[in-house]
């Protein structure tokens, strides 16, 4: 069985590899894509945030559809859905048509991760087991941010920007097959039902909201249609709040965000990976067009990023394991902070050892924060809603990147430009937060919080 567990492992990790794998090097390409279809810089946030968003919309709603009619049904209809997604934008001809197939991507991709976590949470029942999995899970995307800027460098160099797309197709073939061989089909005892007015209400909620952030700059943050887009971002969240509490079954259960951990949890996930998707899209623009260098130079340069997020993903899953979430927490929020600040007065002809510095740093810490993440969001919820749980850690994830893109591509489209401080100051304050709020949300009062709320939840 031992074997078998970890065979399991392996093909979740796949969907986790092509899914991030896809992040960064569609970062790597935004300026061959740019310069291909004509996109400004609020088409190639598009590109990013298309995909985010849906994906974030989705997750809630693919965790909890996994726990009604079958995890491996839904993970390996995902896998289908990526993977065609992906052959659909390599061949799109227009800037619309590579977001709308970016969504296609993306609708795939929300019945992966979380879906392929509750089959890792369902496999791996002993808590220490569970975090070293976990840490197995975090260093797959250290290991794909590594390959992904040199796998798409290449790529655009050799052959195109739509080749970038290619890579996945393989990968989904092969995980589609593994999992039908080799992963058991599992549901929870009770799954919930759908809730679409909930789920309408989330999806209204992000659009409305980062097309705001996108938009504000070329329409004017004065403009009534963006005025319009916060208010009717406001009214959705509005809206939640009073329709999710009245539900038997809500799509999102918000009493289980009275745990201090939990809530913690879910606000380090947002403020890390808009750090995260800010720092690649900003790195991107000022790598290519501020110091000149090829996608293939590019991509060489976070080599330094990705490494040290592989070896802190491992070390943080043993370091859960044995001390808990906190030390961790700690650490990362600490590092990406630190990471940012010799990048605030990076210019063209910055030293090289200087930008390798803060990318040590930031990849280090990041690397640090997945799977405290994680394992306080499933170890936050009963192991029966281990599907919810993680994705609503998931959503958390990509509700931050797609945040992150906004606002910093925000930043350079009002006219500061890719090689200005402010969007690595803004990454600084995100590293503090991480700091802060995991500090707050991992002491004794917070413990006492979710055992209070959560008595049935999964052991940390």
């Amino acid at each position: 069985m031992q074997p078998r567990r970890y065979l399991v492992l392996a093909i979740c990790c796949m969907s986790l590899l092509i899914i991030s794998l896809d992040v960064t090097i569609v970062n790597v390409a935004l300026p061959a894509i740019s310069e291909d279809l004509d996109a400004p810089v609020s088409g190639l946030q598009w590109i990013i945030d298309a995909y985010t968003l849906v994906l974030a919309s989705l997750l809630v709603l693919a965790g909890s559809t996994g726990d009604r009619i079958g995890r491996r049904r839904v993970f390996q209809a995902g896998l289908a859905l990526f993977t065609i997604g992906s052959l659909l934008c390599s061949v799109a001809p227009s800037l619309e048509m590579l977001i709308l197939f970016r969504m296609v991507q993306a609708v795939g991709g929300s019945m992966l991760n979380p879906v392929a976590m509750s089959i890792i949470t369902n496999t791996f029942t002993e808590p220490r087991e569970r975090a070293r999995a976990i840490g197995v899970w975090g260093a797959v995307t250290g290991f794909s941010m590594a390959l992904g800027p040199l796998a798409g460098g290449v790529l655009v160099h050799t052959l195109g920007w739509r080749s970038i797309f290619w890579i996945n197709v393989p990968v989904g073939i092969a995980a589609f097959l593994l999992a039908w061989r080799f992963v058991p089909e599992s549901r929870a005892e009770h799954p919930r039902r759908l809730d679409p007015v909930g789920q309408l209400l989330v999806l209204t909620l992000l659009a409305a909201l980062t097309f705001g952030i996108i938009e504000g700059p070329a329409a004017g943050w004065s403009s009534p249609l963006i005025i319009g887009c916060f208010a009717l971002a406001a009214a959705a969240l509005a809206g939640l709040l009073r329709w999710e509490p009245r539900r038997d079954e809500p799509l999102i259960e918000l009493r289980f965000f009275r745990s201090a951990p939990f809530s913690g949890a879910t606000l380090i996930a947002v403020c890390a990976f808009a750090s995260l998707g800010g720092f690649l899209f900003l790195n991107t623009l000022y790598l290519q067009e501020v110091r000149g260098l090829s996608a293939l130079q590019a991509g060489l340069y976070t080599l330094p990023m990705a490494a040290m997020t592989i070896v802190a993903s491992p070390l943080s899953g043993r370091l859960v394991g044995s001390r808990g979430t906190r030390l961790p927490l700690h650490i990362a929020g600490t590092a990406m902070a630190l990471g940012m600040l010799p990048l605030t007065w990076a210019g063209s002809d910055t030293p090289a050892w200087q930008l390798f510095a803060g990318y040590l740093l930031f990849g280090f810490g990041f690397g640090m924060v997945n799977t405290p993440i994680t394992n306080t969001a499933v170890s936050g919820m009963p192991r029966a809603r281990a599907g919810v749980a993680a994705a609503i850690a998931s959503t958390s994830r990509q509700v931050g990147s797609a945040l992150g893109v906004a606002v910093i591509g925000a930043v350079v489209a009002s006219g500061t430009g890719p090689d200005s401080a402010a969007g690595w100051w803004i990454m600084f304050a995100l590293g503090l937060a991480v700091l802060l709020v995991g500090h707050l949300s991992t002491g004794r009062w917070a413990q006492a919080t979710a055992a209070r709320t959560t008595p049935d939840a999964v052991p940390a």
